[in-house]
């Protein structure tokens, strides 16, 4: 997993990237009186998704992804299940003004995406597909009245091996989810 920084005209913006099958971009909060939606209850009808099952996952109006988890299972097609948190956003961004789905990156490639028209990450949809023993994704992504993100990076957090667990949790102020990039092995799937 790599993992991208954005820095807005006043704040900076993180962007994460999940190693074999996904890549996102990763936003961080201040401490500004908002409690973070905790994850889902970790047991098996805890996750987003069950594996090789396609999901989809917004966060409410006004809230933007802080937390991924991600737990692999070779077994179950090389494939993962996954978990989200939302926060508010600060009141320093504005309102919403407009929310779309990004183009789709398809499954068995590599692919880098960041959320156009300078939109912040609030959701995700993923299709798994047996016949590469892999995900495709699209993000669902909103632009705020008062934010102008520009300058995204890829971090250097990210699991060291394609099966490892996930668990990110953004606590810091003015870093934000952008994006994301993956990695794909045809040997490892």
């Amino acid at each position: 997993t790599l993992f991208a920084r954005s820095l807005g005209s006043m704040d900076l913006t993180q962007l994460w990237v999940l190693l074999p099958l996904l890549t996102v971009a990763w936003g961080q909060y201040g401490d500004y009186g908002y409690p973070y939606q905790q994850y889902h209850d970790y047991s098996d009808d805890g996750w987003v998704n069950l594996n090789r099952q396609g999901f989809s996952y917004q966060c409410p109006h006004g809230q933007v992804v802080v937390a991924v988890r991600s737990i692999f299972n070779k077994k179950e097609g090389s494939d993962r299940q996954w978990n989200y948190a939302c926060m508010p956003t600060p009141q320093n961004l504005g309102e919403p003004t407009e929310c779309w789905w990004e183009e789709i990156n398809r499954a068995g490639m590599e692919w880098y995406q960041t959320c156009s028209n300078n939109g912040l990450v609030a959701g995700f949809q993923s299709r798994y597909f047996e016949s590469v023993l892999d995900r495709e994704w699209q993000f669902y992504c909103c632009r705020y009245s008062k934010r102008c993100p520009y300058s995204c990076w890829l971090t250097t957090e990210y699991p060291g091996h394609y099966g490892e667990e996930m668990d990110m949790i953004s606590y810091n102020y003015d870093y934000y989810m952008r994006g994301a990039t993956t990695t794909f092995s045809a040997v490892e799937r």
